[in-house]
């Protein structure tokens, strides 16, 4: 009896992790594959198919409409997808508020996410899906989660990015995001961008901040609060094949990286050819908010000074709480570049 319901037992869990396992995969394809099969299957429908007028119209709509500030059209059913809660237990990813008092919800928040990671798992699941528990948290707000524009000018694949509430990283997008008036939104930004990809290592946990200060001017012109927010775990998912400072591989990443957005990183992870990541915990701690004055144009000192407040709460958030999720917690600190 009892060895039946072990068998019973894992079989069930066996059956998790298959389901685990294709939802990443399914993931990986949306996140990288698509940029190479939807513009293909767009060429399809346009040189080969009827539906040329269609894709056509569709495609010039996006592109000069719909792109920075695409229409309002947030799906909770797509949110909700059971594919995003079997991506979240794969790992698992779990979010985490410290305990400093709730969001104002009559204010817009700008999330400041660091590190991008290879795939921004945790930053994916706990601000464009609902996998991730954001409403337990912050229940008045609403998130948007901050990306590449290339991401936005691929066919069909776009529109799950803006059900999930998907914006592009402009200027333009964020002031939309955080200029919502009475309040209610939370921007969710990876203010390293893919440049942080390269710094994806386990054991590693480097982040590019010195130059980015964007994200703060903005924060001022609209009065939004800057809220630090650490991802343990995310550089641990893959190593990744390195090369060498001037060689040929490595001029191409720059080169691709300065026309698309696009990191070209050789991954190494588990799996066939390594595809897979790593199944490592992942915790997305949220912070104390920093509050912000709106200043409508902040001179160049009021940007620096918010940008020393910024990292130096940031790097308090790292210290702090690495004991908790990081092995060998004694040796790990952030560095800042």
């Amino acid at each position: 009896m009892m060895m039946d319901v072990q068998k019973e037992s894992n079989s069930k869990l066996s059956h998790e992790r298959t389901l685990q396992t294709l939802a990443v995969i399914a993931l990986l394809f949306l996140q990288v594959g698509s940029t190479i099969c939807m513009p293909l299957l767009a060429y399809y429908l346009i040189f080969h198919t009827k539906y040329w007028l269609f894709c056509i119209l569709y495609v010039t709509w996006y592109l000069f409409v719909d792109l920075e500030i695409p229409l309002e059209r947030r799906s909770q059913w797509v949110r909700n997808w059971s594919w995003w809660v079997h991506v979240r237990n794969y790992y698992p990813v779990k979010l985490v508020k410290l305990p400093w008092g709730e969001l104002n919800p009559t204010r817009n928040y700008l999330f400041c996410y660091f590190p991008h990671g290879l795939m921004c798992t945790g930053a994916f699941i706990t601000l464009g899906t609902n996998a991730g528990r954001f409403a337990d948290y912050f229940p008045n707000h609403r998130p948007y989660i901050h990306t590449i524009s290339w991401f936005f000018k691929l066919p069909f694949t776009r529109e799950i990015g803006i059900f999930l509430g998907g914006l592009t990283a402009s200027k333009k997008s964020l002031n939309y995001s955080l200029g919502k008036p009475g309040g209610g939104n939370v921007s969710g930004l990876l203010v390293g961008g893919a440049d942080e990809a390269f710094y994806c290592k386990p054991g590693l946990h480097k982040i590019v901040y010195k130059k980015r200060k964007g994200f703060v001017k903005i924060a001022l012109t609209n009065g939004s609060p800057l809220v630090p927010v650490y991802c343990f775990g995310e550089t641990d998912l893959y190593s990744q094949i390195e090369f060498e400072e001037g060689s040929y591989f490595n001029k191409f990443q720059k080169i691709v990286k300065k026309l698309t957005g696009f990191v070209t990183i050789i991954p190494s992870g588990q799996g066939f050819c390594g595809i897979l990541p790593f199944r490592r915990p992942v915790t997305v701690v949220v912070g104390e908010p920093i509050d912000v004055q709106k200043t409508e144009n902040p001179t160049q000192k009021q940007i620096d000074e918010l940008h020393q407040i910024f990292q130096k709460k940031l790097m308090e958030l790292f210290e702090s709480q690495k004991s908790k999720y990081l092995e060998n917690h004694q040796d790990a600190h952030l560095e800042i570049s």
